[in-house]
């Protein structure tokens, strides 16, 4: 059986053992991270811990192999987040992004000035391991590789001050994850918050967006729009709306064109966005309940699913649905939310389109258009490859300041998160399809996490016992918990008791101020929304820049 203890023992660091290890911390820490303990579970996070305690018993991993493992975990992860993040970002911005991004912002100042007042006022601790602690409280890695790098550049011998900077950042890391969570646990029983209210607040908050269709019956009862066509009710009304079916005093239902002309009594079967509605009762005339799925006629409406690449960013108006087919679209449903199919709005492959008309012409759409979802089953590797190496390459950009001798980068992280949210949006006018079935988004964020996570806790644990369980490393633990749970709780009250801001857009925020994709994982598997998601991803390019760039400045400046 020497072969079973070969592969098993501390210290290999073959291929083998190497999977085997990081197999078994992933699988133990997926499971520990189920259980509950109070009603709360942390989830992925335990595999850091498990990571942890492996590597405190003498099991490691090739440095370059466990490097590597370790970033292009990350780079996943954070890749996955921004494909699904990346359509509402924009939005979000316009919303409350300016706020999200400012309070973030405070965020760091706080975690800087608390670091400057530990330097100045205890005296015996250096900047070195300070911006090690640091960036290991705020859980932030690419800062602290930044950091390391700004060093051995201006001192190639320094290696002192790196190992320094690795070991704050160990004693600090594992308090840094629980602090944040801690941190959402306090705002919660200080405000007393609700959870269930919460997640219903954000999904009546959706429900009630701009874009979200609203279907509505009218009755014709204003004389004054009597034998107009739908060319000219456009214009009166002004604003995006689809007339779906039209029934006329005689019982026919028709699918009205832009030359159909409207007669007194027609019951009207609209399509538009809801703080419209009054404008129509007002034109047109008053709401009416009518069941049309009961009412005799040889229209139908059905859902095409969007599967051809070829149709990837063509806009709803250039399929001249009228024309070609004689059918009507009144709305598309993309990622799960209901958009108003109006001409200008641009498909996506994945989007699933509402047609009305009659089942023969609707056949023909769905030949045009794929309607297979054995399609949607495929994964888009082009765009998955595509994306990383854009994102490594703009992550890498050096970005030069005045006075400051290194210049500055995106990172591996930040770099991947940016150009993801840019292809999820915009990605269609490259004709990269970024439609990604929610099974396989949800197995490459996952796979990300874990190994980033088992990587940080195996690298971190040989080490970590005794720098924490010593006089210093006492210290550094402290030190560390104070930069993240202060600045926290400071913005959490600012955020929550001035500005009134959703709890789960709170948790986003502090996972993204912190750069903390644990955190974010916790949030989302404790809400079951991606409120926190897509606020995570609003302040983290900024916040993930502002790291880097803090951790260089603060040692260039003082060590």
């Amino acid at each position: 059986m020497d072969w079973i203890q070969q592969l098993l023992s501390p210290g290999n660091t073959a291929l083998a053992s190497t999977i085997v290890l990081y197999s078994f911390v992933i699988a133990v820490g997926v499971f520990l991270g189920k259980l509950k303990i109070g009603g709360v579970s942390l989830g992925v996070t335990f595999v850091l811990f498990v990571g942890l305690v492996m590597g405190h018993f003498g099991y490691k991993v090739n440095s370059e192999v466990l490097h590597f493992i370790r970033e292009f975990g990350l780079i996943l992860f954070i890749f996955s987040i921004g494909l699904q993040v990346g359509p509402g970002f924009f939005s979000s911005f316009k919303k409350g992004g300016m706020l999200l991004n400012g309070l973030a912002v405070l965020i760091i100042m706080l975690n800087v000035a608390i670091v400057l007042g530990i330097f100045f006022i205890d005296g015996n601790t250096s900047i070195t391991a300070l911006v090690g602690v640091m960036s290991g409280a705020v859980t932030n890695t690419p800062g602290l590789g930044a950091a390391q790098q700004a060093i051995l550049q201006v001192n190639p011998d320094a290696y002192t001050m790196s190992e320094e900077m690795a070991m704050g950042y160990a004693a600090a890391y594992p308090l840094g994850v629980i602090g944040i969570i801690l941190s959402m646990f306090i705002i919660r029983a200080i405000f007393r918050v609700k959870m269930d209210k919460e997640i219903k607040l954000v999904e009546e908050d959706n429900d009630n967006s701009q874009l979200k269709p609203h279907i509505v019956t009218f009755e014709v009862t204003n004389p004054l729009i009597e034998g107009k066509n739908l060319v000219q009710l456009h214009d009166i009304i002004s604003c995006n709306f689809v007339i779906s079916r039209l029934k006329d005093q005689e019982g026919n239902v028709i699918i009205p064109n832009s030359q159909t002309v409207i007669h007194l009594n027609d019951k009207l079967y609209i399509v538009m966005s809801a703080q419209d509605e009054e404008r129509f009762k007002a034109v047109i005339g008053p709401e009416i309940d009518m069941d049309w799925e009961a009412t005799p006629s040889p229209v139908i409406s059905r859902r095409i699913v969007i599967t051809k690449s070829e149709y990837n960013g063509v806009p709803v108006g250039a399929l001249r649905l009228r024309m070609g087919y004689h059918l009507n679209a009144t709305r598309v449903n993309r990622a799960g939310v209901d958009l108003l199919a109006s001409p200008n709005l641009r498909l996506q492959v994945g989007d699933r389109m509402t047609v009305v008309g009659q089942e023969a012409d609707i056949k023909r759409l769905a030949e045009k258009l794929g309607n297979s979802m054995k399609r949607l089953n495929e994964p888009n590797m082009i765009t998955l490859f595509v994306g990383i190496f854009l994102g490594i390459v703009v992550g890498s950009i050096p970005i030069a300041f005045p006075g400051v001798s290194v210049p500055m980068k995106l990172g591996l992280a930040g770099g991947p998160l940016v150009v993801a949210i840019l292809i999820s949006r915009f990605g269609y006018k490259i004709k990269l399809v970024t439609y990604t079935s929610s099974s396989a988004s949800l197995l490459m964020r996952e796979i990300g996490i874990c190994l980033f996570l088992a990587s940080v806790g195996i690298a971190s644990g040989a080490g970590f016992a005794s720098t924490v369980f010593n006089y210093t490393g006492m210290w550094w633990v402290i030190w560390g918990f104070i930069i993240t749970v202060v600045p926290l709780l400071v913005v959490g009250i600012i955020a929550r008791g001035i500005y009134k801001i959703n709890l789960l857009t709170i948790m986003g925020l502090f996972g993204g101020g912190m750069t903390d994709p644990p955190a974010l994982a916790y949030a989302n598997n404790s809400t079951g929304n991606d409120a926190p998601a897509v606020a995570y991803s609003t302040v983290y390019p900024l916040t993930m820049f502002l790291r880097v760039v803090a951790a260089q400045v603060l040692v260039l400046c003082l060590a």
